[in-house]
């Protein structure tokens, strides 16, 4: 074999990573269904390339947050609803309401840290640091005192796929 050939003519990776996209549609799915409220205590950290594919968010936002953003789903949200290949979800920044389109395909990490559940997805194109920004402060409270992490602590539940690709 040659150093051209790659090592799987099936793409593994991108089918893991829908697969496991696929859960953050069905969860969000789910409290959609449930009338957009969500069971007991979970609440959802959402990370999205706010650059990528299909992505609709207000300008204002994308200034703010050019690369990536995280939008946390717990207190307030309205109007969420999801097809096959996205999510809408009505949010509040700095009591300014806004409607955001995001495309499952533009998430790289989705936690629920209610149970220490966290995905985090390769990110559409390698090699490139991400930027820092700050969180994204949408309008949502603190239900329970604690400071809110992006990812548990511990890392436990958490899973992450990285299939290393061949330079």
């Amino acid at each position: 074999m040659s150093e051209d050939t790659p090592d799987s003519l099936i793409p593994y990776d991108e089918i893991v990573q829908e697969a496991l996209r696929a859960v953050v549609g069905r969860v969000l799915g789910s409290v959609e269904r449930g009338g957009g409220m969500l069971p007991g205590n979970h609440h959802f950290y959402i990370t999205f390339k706010t650059g990528a594919p299909g992505v609709n968010i207000p300008q204002h936002l994308k200034e703010r947050f050019p690369d990536e953003m995280t939008i946390v789903m717990q207190n307030k949200f309205w109007d969420l609803a999801v097809d096959e290949h996205e999510f809408t979800v009505g949010l509040s920044f700095n009591q300014i309401p806004a409607k955001l389109i995001i495309p499952f395909a533009a998430i790289t990490a989705f936690v629920d840290p209610a149970v220490d559940f966290g995905l985090q997805f390769q990110a559409a194109v390698t090699d490139i640091e991400p930027a820092t920004h700050e969180d994204a402060e949408n309008d949502t409270p603190e239900a329970d005192g604690k400071p809110d992490a992006a990812t548990p602590d511990d890392g436990s539940n958490v899973v992450t796929v990285d299939f290393g690709r061949k330079k």
